[in-house]
């Protein structure tokens, strides 16, 4: 059964066992400790340094282990926030971060500071000058992930760092998603990573720290890990994580040039292969393994349950997968639509033969998802029959994603060309996917406005 979710974990690397396997046998001691047992587990531990610090690109000093890429970014932001206090309580973020960044955004909001987010394009990119406008005299801090964990755009770190080291504001990079691939290039300040993204095992991140950077560790801290994360480490996955990162990076050029092959494979074939679909990202600066898709007209939750029966692991940032039933806060800022999103992430060794099986698998289970829905696969939208009327409303209140749009679909031919077609809707996911939808089947949007109950989303037909 292919597993094509790597972006969520990859599988545990073969070096990683062995060095796990080891590891359990020579490092389970006290590393604080001066009998033999806890010096040998000294000496893996600091080899275990050197080999991460070496594929991050930072010194040894300089970086620490915590107990999860999560943990890292909390650390990271409140230290770097509590060190820089008197410069300020402002905090910039990306508006696609992960979720571990805004959470810690939210937090420092809630205590009194402040925080901007800046938006990205359609393809999920920020631009460095909206970084530029966000920063000003009060910024403590600033936070760019490397690369998007939902839909792979590669952001311009490199260039966002120069626009902070001007400014004076150190640069946090959420790496996690990117470290399998190479080092982060740019002048950044902090860095974070999480070992179950490149096939370590999980309980296991980094957090690095230049030299330099203001830096004041919160809560209770001990002696351990420059008293950046306190407690005993768990030493033989650490070893493992370390181990299995030199041996991603010494592959990672062979097998990037190979993914990126089959996955732009799937780019051109999911487009042509299935009817109204938006494949989303950069099609250019992106991570080589990772491709993600939206489908018109598609409950997420039944086709990613129709995709895992027939055998393919995949994962989805759309709502309608989703406890809250909101979507996806990295689609939501790209302003694509976001019903039916599909991610695919494939893990090293991953053969043609299982890429030309999803694709054979991929058109049959949309088009079963479609039909459940009563949603003709060829043409959603009637043909008008005669003059229609000025304008329609629709009622789609109580009717989740993606039934609005669906709903949408079948009257806006019902209407003369020019007319508008509002929908009411109470589904937070309408205002995303109703804009979308527009402009995927060439009709105007016109915006929305608050109902008694719900929200009115209203379309002007245009052919």
């Amino acid at each position: 059964m292919p597993y094509f979710d790597t972006a969520s974990a990859a599988p545990l690397h073969p070096v990683a066992r062995q060095a796990l396997q080891a590891a359990l046998d020579e490092g389970w001691a006290d590393p604080a400790r001066l009998y033999r047992e806890g010096r040998r587990a000294r000496l893996l531990l600091d080899a275990a340094r050197e080999a991460a610090a070496e594929s991050v690109g930072c010194r040894p000093d300089e970086l620490v282990f915590t107990p999860s890429g999560t943990h890292a970014v909390h650390a990271g932001i409140a230290g770097a926030l509590a060190g820089r206090r008197r410069v300020g309580g402002h905090l910039v973020v990306s508006a696609v971060e992960h979720s571990s960044v805004l959470h810690a955004a939210e937090v420092h909001a809630a205590a009194g500071g402040s925080v901007t987010e800046v938006p990205v394009d359609r393809t999920g990119a920020v631009a460095p000058s909206g970084y530029a406008a966000a920063l000003d005299s009060t910024t403590a801090l600033a936070c760019l992930q490397s690369a998007n964990h939902e839909v792979g755009t590669v952001q311009p770190v490199a260039e966002v760092a120069e626009v902070c080291r001007a400014a004076g504001v150190p640069l946090l990079v959420d790496a996690a998603q990117s470290l399998a691939w190479g080092p982060v290039e740019g002048d950044w300040s902090i860095l974070t990573g999480s070992a179950h993204k490149w096939g370590g095992p999980p309980g296991v991140g980094l957090l690095a720290v230049r030299k330099g950077v203001r830096f004041s560790p919160q809560g209770p801290t001990d002696e351990r890990e420059s008293g950046r994360s306190p407690g005993f480490a768990n030493l033989p996955a650490i070893i493992a994580a370390a181990a299995s990162l030199r041996a991603v990076r010494a592959e990672a050029d062979a097998e990037a040039a190979r993914l990126r092959v089959l996955v732009d494979r799937l780019r051109r074939r999911v487009a042509r292969l299935v009817p109204d679909v938006e494949v989303v990202g950069d099609p250019e600066r992106r991570l080589p393994h990772l491709v993600t898709f939206s489908c018109l007209y598609v409950d997420g939750e039944t086709l990613l349950h129709e995709l895992d029966r027939a055998g393919y692991s995949v994962s989805s940032g759309s709502s309608c997968t989703s406890s809250t039933l909101t979507p996806s806060h990295v689609l939501r800022a790209m302003g694509v639509l976001s019903e039916g999103n599909v991610r695919v992430s494939l893990p090293a060794g991953t053969t043609a033969e299982e890429v030309n099986g999803f694709l054979e698998v991929l058109p049959g289970a949309v088009a079963g998802v479609r039909a459940e829905l009563g949603v003709s696969e060829a043409e959603p939208e009637p043909e008008p029959s005669g003059p229609g009327p000025d304008s329609l409303e629709v009622d789609a209140l109580g009717l989740r994603c993606p039934q609005p749009v669906i709903e949408l679909a079948r009257v806006i031919g019902r209407v003369a060309v020019g007319g508008t077609v509002t929908v009411l809707s109470d589904d937070e996911v309408a205002r995303l996917d109703i804009p979308a939808w527009c402009a995927m089947r060439g009709h105007a949007y016109l915006g929305e406005s608050p109902r008694p109950e719900g929200v009115a989303y209203t379309v002007r037909r245009q052919l």
